[in-house]
């Protein structure tokens, strides 16, 4: 038993690993530093404490060695009170002055309740007298330790979160009239508790809008509840809503917590409301008027307290009329309108949405930094993206995968051209604007052949050469 050997401490028979290994590395445990000059009752420690694999547990046998290894920042140090080359107080001063962070466990032979109100006081976490028990006193110091430095980095977490979500000018991208009209109106609903209804095309980012909203209001600690009505089929969605208890219905084996429960004190958003089934809206008015919910098959009434935020693709409005949707339903969740304006209507936003994406893609798969040519820049600006800022942020990811270098140039930029035409006339542009688009479609679709393009417009190829070179439109 070479790498072992026995120890007897209090009576008590210890079965010691030689130290001669190489320490485990594990970003969830704890580094230890053990500083005691007894080899004896050092190794001892040092074997305890290994048999957590999450633990990395290094020994000193004098202050020089273990201040000469302490800017590797252990989590904790088990102190000898009693070191022949430095008091334990000093070293402790030491420590808490160069580094506050660590947790400082002091071990004596001496029962001194001064000397512990002391040590304490300037800063030990704890102070463990040697005995039979030490072991097990330091095991479980060492645990509580672990358990801060837990709660300490879900704390750090949560504020870099709640940080990231409350600046939402960091991901409502833009700078166009209609965008900013938007985050001023964002900036309204935070300072309440009004249910805000958000209108706009899919894939304009109505779930961006309604994030912003609550990570920006005092509800923004408390759970932020998604729910895509048109995803949940008819028979599931009243559950899925408000829940269910058990036995309710064939498979209901378990009570479930419905959306509301889920988002009380904080935000529910229900995504596409337009598609809820007509008979389930009575259900929701009731819902929203009460502030309450019953679950499916109980009888039990919960009473709930969440922020409403809808929104959808369609005119409500229009769909009263249509009596698909219920009018005191439409004015209950009318509340503080925000429309989110196409990306066809946001200008310049287009390239400002194209740069973020590219630079994001390229760092989330380690790829040097692209830019867009002034021809793809172009080629960008006449497209209509029927699909919005989602098929954007999908042109643009597929662009930087084709580009072979530092720049995307327009035979990069994969286009659904079948939809440029039968876009264009989505936005009001003047006549010239549509002249581009139409040309530079033309331009695309024929593989840049100026002479085909102008025997197809019955135009003069003088002309599309005119706006070729003024950069009006791309022939790359």
């Amino acid at each position: 038993m070479e790498n072992f050997f026995f120890w007897e401490y209090f009576g008590k028979f210890y079965v010691l690993k030689n130290e001669n290994r190489i320490p485990m590395k594990n970003q969830n445990g704890l580094k230890i530093f053990i500083l005691e000059d007894d080899p004896w009752y050092g190794s001892m420690l040092h074997h305890y404490l290994s048999l957590n694999p999450d633990y990395e547990v290094r020994r000193f046998e004098n202050s020089g060695e273990f201040f000469n290894h302490l800017h590797e920042n252990p989590d904790v140090v088990t102190l000898d009170y009693s070191l022949p080359d430095m008091a334990g107080d000093e070293v402790l001063k030491k420590i808490r002055e160069n580094y506050p962070h660590i947790q400082v466990l002091v071990i004596s032979g001496q029962e001194d309740v001064a000397t512990a109100i002391s040590l304490l006081k300037n800063g030990a976490f704890d102070y463990v007298v040697k005995d039979d028990e030490t072991k097990d006193r330091v095991w479980n110091a060492i645990l509580h330790v672990k358990e801060i430095k837990g709660l300490r980095k879900e704390v750090e977490e949560l504020k870099e979160q709640v940080g990231k979500k409350h600046d939402y000018a960091k991901f409502i991208i833009g700078n166009s009239d209609a965008i900013l009209k938007v985050c001023s109106m964002i900036e309204k609903a935070s300072k309440t508790n009004i249910t805000v209804s958000i209108t706009g095309e899919t894939g304009s980012g109505k779930e961006v809008i309604a994030k912003a909203i609550h990570y920006n209001s005092d509800r923004s600690k408390k759970p932020f509840v998604a729910v895509n009505v048109a995803a949940i089929p008819r028979e599931l969605i009243e559950s899925e809503l408000f829940g269910h208890e058990k036995g309710a219905f064939t498979g209901a084996v378990t009570r479930r917590i419905g959306k509301f429960e889920e988002a009380h004190n904080g935000t529910l958003f229900l995504d596409e409301i337009a598609e809820l089934d007509i008979n389930l809206q009575a259900k929701l008015l009731r819902v929203l008027q009460e502030r309450e919910i019953t679950r499916v098959g109980g009888n039990e009434v919960v009473g709930i307290n969440a922020r409403i935020i809808v929104a959808t693709h369609r005119n409500l409005l229009q769909e009263v009329q249509n009596k698909t949707f219920r009018e005191d339903l439409y004015y209950r969740l009318a509340g503080l309108p925000i429309h989110l304006p196409p990306l066809r209507e946001r200008g310049n936003d287009i390239l400002v949405l194209a740069k973020h994406f590219m630079d994001l893609f390229c760092k989330e798969n380690s790829l040097a930094k692209k830019t867009l040519s002034q021809e793809a820049q172009q080629k960008l600006l006449a497209y209509p993206f029927p699909g919005n800022v989602r098929e954007l942020r999908s042109v643009i990811e597929l662009s930087v995968v084709m580009a072979d270098d530092e720049t995307v140039l327009p035979e990069h930029i994969t286009l659904n051209t079948a939809s440029s035409v039968s876009g264009l006339l989505n936005t009001e542009k003047t006549l010239k604007e549509y002249e581009i688009g139409i040309i530079q479609h033309y331009l695309d679709k024929y593989d840049k052949d100026v002479l085909l393009v102008a025997k197809k417009l019955d135009v003069g190829k003088s002309t599309i050469y005119r706006m070729i070179q003024a950069g009006e439109v791309s022939n790359k």
